[in-house]
C-alpha cells in the first residue's frame, strides 16, 4: 500500500469510529436512567430529555406547572381543552418523571425558561397561549421577556414574578412568604420525611387541612417532585416597569378566593407598570386553581383565548 492510499486509509478509519463514537453519544443522552411513561412524549432539550403532554390540534396552549408538580397537575384543562386547542403540558428539567434529589447546578427559572422556550421552537408551535402557575408563572415570565416572539397570550395562575419594591410590612410579607415555607419544607426532607414536607407545603399554599382534603392522585404528584424543594434555591429573577411594558400581547391576571395574598399584591405591582386588568377571582379555589375549581378556571381561560383570538 502506498503512503498516499494509507494516509487516505487512516482518515477514512478515523472518521468512520468519530460517527459511530457521536451516534453512540447521542444515544446515550437521549436515553435518560429513568423511564418515560409510555403516555408521553419526549424531547432531546438543552441535552436534557424533556417529557410532555401533547394532545389536541389547533393554536397551542402551554401550560408550565408551578413547584413540587409535573406534567399531570393539568389532566383536566387537557381533558377538556385538547378539543379545540392543541395543549402541551411539559415536565420541567428534574421534575417527574425524574426521581431527583436535588443536586447539581441547572435548576433555576432561567434554565426551566430556555428549556420551554427550546420544546416551543423544536414542535413549531408558532405563537403560544402560555399558561404560567404559581412558580411556572415566573417561568412565563421570562420567557415572555426573552422570547416575546413566541407569546401569543400571557396566563398568570397565581403566578410568581418578584419587582423591585418599595419596602413597606405588606411587600415583606409577599416576598418573605415563599422562603419561610420552603424552608421547612427543606427541614422536614432533610430529616427524612418528605410525606410531612408535602403536608407543610400544601397546608402554607392552600390552607390549614388541605393535605389531608388532596385527592390521593393529586397527593401523589406533589410527593413524586417533593424533594426538587432540595435543589430549588428559591432565586426568582427580578423583573422591571420597563420589561414589562415592553408586553405587546394580552395578559390575563388569576388568583383564587383562597389564594394567599402575595400574588395579588405583585400582580398589584404589575399594575402600576402598565395598563394591565384586574385579576379575575375564582371562587372557592385555593392556590391549586386549576383542580380547585375545574369548570370556572376553564371557562375563564377559553373566554379569554376566544376574545384575544378575535382581535
Amino acid at each position: 500500500m502506498t503512503l498516499a492510499r494509507r494516509h487516505c486509509y487512516v482518515l477514512i478509519v478515523a472518521f468512520v469510529t468519530l460517527v459511530q463514537f457521536s451516534a453512540f453519544t447521542a444515544s446515550q443522552e437521549a436515553k435518560p436512567s429513568w423511564s418515560i411513561p409510555s403516555d408521553v412524549k419526549s424531547e432531546l432539550i438543552n441535552g436534557y430529555r424533556i417529557a410532555y403532554k401533547d394532545e389536541g390540534q389547533g393554536t397551542a396552549i402551554v401550560f408550565i406547572h408551578g413547584a413540587n408538580a409535573d406534567y399531570r397537575s393539568f389532566g383536566p384543562q387537557i381533558l377538556a381543552l385538547a378539543s379545540s386547542y392543541r395543549v402541551i403540558a411539559p415536565s420541567l428539567r428534574h421534575y417527574y418523571p425524574e426521581q431527583w434529589n436535588g443536586e447539581g447546578s441547572d435548576f433555576s427559572v432561567e434554565q426551566h425558561a430556555a428549556d420551554v422556550a427550546a420544546l416551543i421552537r423544536m414542535l413549531n408551535l408558532g405563537k403560544v397561549h402560555l399558561v404560567g402557575w404559581s412558580r411556572g408563572g415566573a417561568v412565563a415570565i421570562e420567557i415572555a421577556k426573552a422570547h416575546p416572539d413566541l407569546v401569543r397570550t400571557l396566563v398568570m395562575e397565581d403566578g410568581v414574578i418578584l419587582m423591585p419594591v418599595e419596602e413597606t410590612p405588606e411587600s415583606r410579607n409577599a416576598a418573605e412568604f415563599r422562603l419561610n415555607y420552603n424552608k421547612a419544607v427543606q427541614e422536614h426532607l432533610q430529616a427524612g420525611d418528605p410525606n410531612k414536607a408535602a403536608e407543610v407545603l400544601v397546608n402554607a399554599l392552600s390552607g390549614p387541612g388541605a393535605w389531608q382534603r388532596l385527592p390521593e392522585p393529586r397527593r401523589q404528584v406533589v410527593l413524586d417532585n417533593i424533594y426538587t424543594a432540595l435543589g430549588d434555591k428559591m432565586i426568582r429573577p427580578s423583573t422591571t416597569c420597563d420589561q414589562l411594558k415592553k408586553f405587546d400581547f394580552p395578559v390575563l391576571l388569576m388568583t383564587a378566593e383562597k389564594s394567599p395574598k402575595s400574588y395579588a399584591f405583585f400582580y398589584g405591582e404589575m399594575k402600576k407598570c402598565a395598563a394591565f386588568p384586574d385579576p379575575i377571582v375564582i371562587p372557592g379555589a385555593a392556590h391549586n386553581i386549576h383542580g380547585g375549581n375545574v369548570d370556572a378556571y376553564n371557562k375563564a381561560l377559553m373566554t379569554f383565548f376566544e376574545r384575544a383570538e378575535a382581535k
